[in-house]
């Protein structure tokens, strides 16, 4: 999370390296106060795409996941009982928990959307071909770290909007671990796809639609 305030690292990279930002300033050698001004300009481009398709997605995650427990509590209370459809429709958009819902969301907005996003232009720098052993890597280095680092992230930004941040530890050690080797048998497929096949500007908006899924998981797993 402390990588959100590191600055333009964080929502841009310089393209090819900054090479182009050193070819303008041998050109204009005594100008290296308007390049700087325009790489700090460069450097704070928030990727609003990217967090609006995240947080879009993870709202619609959570709403399933709401959904699906009110039908279920109602199923427990009625039984084997035949339901009206209306009736079933006024009981999943009744006692709608907005808050969690804003909760995800802006999970999805502020952290994980602008995170992937600059995750995924990090890797295509450090490994810009698309060989096997190229892709291979990414796929490992996304399960090691970008899916311990998003679990450590959504839990704590849960457990901060709720005011139970003393109670963080017993819940990294409860649900921690075994949503991460859940994740494993979802996620490593929609990896291989993702850096195989998705272009770099659509991976946020792809692993985004496939966290529909997961974000259904995670928000069942947050409101235990």
């Amino acid at each position: 999370m402390g990588a959100l305030r590191a600055g333009g690292l964080w929502w841009n990279f310089p393209p090819n390296g900054g090479r182009n930002n050193k070819r303008r300033s041998s050109k204009r050698p005594n100008s290296s106060s308007s390049d700087s001004m325009d790489l700090a300009k460069e450097g704070f481009q928030f990727p609003y795409k990217q967090a609006a398709t995240a947080a879009s997605l993870t709202l619609t995650g959570d709403t399933i996941a709401q959904c699906r427990d009110k039908f279920a509590r109602w199923r427990q209370k009625s039984g084997d009982a035949d339901f009206d459809e209306k009736e079933v429709a006024s009981i999943l958009l009744s006692d709608h928990d907005w808050l969690r819902a804003f909760r995800m969301a802006s999970y999805g907005f502020f952290l994980y959307g602008p995170g992937s996003h600059a995750w995924y232009q990090f890797l295509d720098r450090c490994m810009p071909q698309p060989s096997f052993v190229n892709i291979s890597a990414k796929v490992i280095l996304n399960q090691i770290v970008l899916g311990p680092c998003v679990i450590a992230v959504v839990f704590a930004w849960n457990n901060l909007w709720l005011g139970k941040l003393s109670q963080l530890p017993s819940k990294y050690q409860k649900d921690a671990l075994p949503t991460l080797l859940y994740g494993f048998r979802f996620w490593v497929p929609v990896s291989v796809l993702n850096f195989g096949v998705v272009p770099l500007s659509a991976r946020v908006a792809f692993m985004s639609s496939c966290s529909i899924f997961w974000n259904f998981y995670l928000s069942s797993t947050m409101s235990k």
